[in-house]
């Protein structure tokens, strides 16, 4: 089976608003995922970069099920003896909210150079403001699927 793609041609990547004020963070980033890779468009192929940017508003007002606040641990190692450190799901949202779901979209996007340069293309915002007005931006909305 012969399957065309368009090496040549140059692939217009376009900007997504993604509000997640309400919206469950593995469902939430298995749309961001979706989205980074390319795969809602027709020309997508796994070994090419075919994604389009995706800008996240609100992260610090991610939902979460069950006890995941208290039980999810994020795990650090600097390399040295003893050098661990872990911190629960509400600390990184006390702290960092951002990490939170650029570390679930991560863990969703191919382990290669590719999957990293998706992931530049995700752009996380604690509240509301943003600095991507000037970009054509599609918002994406809570309950809107995906094609």
């Amino acid at each position: 089976m012969t399957v065309e793609t368009t090496k040549n041609a140059v692939d217009e990547a376009s900007w997504h608003l993604i509000d997640a004020n309400g919206e469950t963070l593995g469902r939430l980033a298995s749309r961001i995922a979706t989205l980074l890779m390319g795969k809602h468009k027709p020309t997508y192929v796994p070994y090419r970069h075919v994604g389009d940017f995706v800008v996240v508003i609100n992260a610090q007002k991610i939902l979460v099920t069950g006890d995941k606040l208290d039980q999810k641990k994020y795990y650090r190692y600097s390399g040295y003896r003893g050098g661990i450190n872990e911190q629960t799901l509400a600390a990184v949202l006390e702290k960092q909210p951002e990490r939170a779901i650029t570390h679930a979209v991560k863990g969703m996007l191919p382990k290669n150079k590719l999957g990293a340069r998706m992931l530049k293309r995700m752009k996380v915002y604690a509240g509301s403001d943003h600095p991507h007005q000037s970009q054509l931006i599609n918002r994406v909305g809570s309950q809107e699927q995906e094609e």
